[in-house]
Order: structure tokens, then sequence, then C-alpha cells
């Protein structure tokens, strides 16, 4: 039972490294991107029309591009997280019938 729960762990945590990693090689571009384009659109419908490149808008626009970065690297490490997980449950139920057969080898030749 606890080296399920092990393996189920160290899936998780894989998972996770390897999201991180994906978001960094595939991630981080599109959040600068998506991040800055919706604080852009969002500042021109507040402000009814196109803005003018002003410090507040500037802040703005850089705390977008910051809220993109986190939701992207957050979905991916999440989304890897669970994969790992899945990976983690998969390898356990191929390897739980052999740990089995080993332990009832051995209560037989006990016996």
């Amino acid at each position: 039972m606890k080296a399920r729960k092990e393996m189920v762990r160290m899936g998780t945590k894989i998972g996770a490294t390897l999201g991180g990693i994906a978001f960094l090689i595939f991630g981080l571009i599109p959040g600068f991107y998506f991040g800055s384009y919706g604080s852009l659109v969002v500042i021109r419908h507040l402000m009814g029309g196109p803005v003018e490149p002003t410090v507040i808008v500037r802040m703005i626009v850089a705390a977008g591009i910051m809220l993109g970065i986190v939701c992207i690297a957050s979905v991916s490490i999440v989304v890897g997280s669970i994969v790992g997980t899945v990976f983690g449950y998969i390898v356990e139920a191929a390897t739980a019938p052999v740990e089995a057969k080993e332990t009832a080898g051995t209560a037989v030749k006990a016996k």
C-alpha cells in the first residue's frame, strides 16, 4: 500500500516538473502575448477608444503580462501533474500483480 502511494506521488512530481519545463519551452511567449493583448483590449473598452501610451497604461499592460504568464504556468503545471498522476496509477496497476505473485510465492515457500 505504501509503495502505491509513493508511485503515485512520484508520478505527480515528475508530471509537474515536465509541465513546468513544457511551460518554459512552449508557454512563455504566448503568456506575454495573451496577457498584453488581453489587457489592451480591456483598457480600450474601459477608455472607450484608442489608448495613449501613458505610464498608467504601461503599468496595466505589465500587470496583464504577469497575469498571462502566471495563468499559463499554472495550467501547464496542473495539467502535467494530472497526467503524471494518471501514469503513476497505470504503472502501479501494471506492477501490482507482480508484487502480489512475489508475496504469494514467498508465503508458500515459508510453509
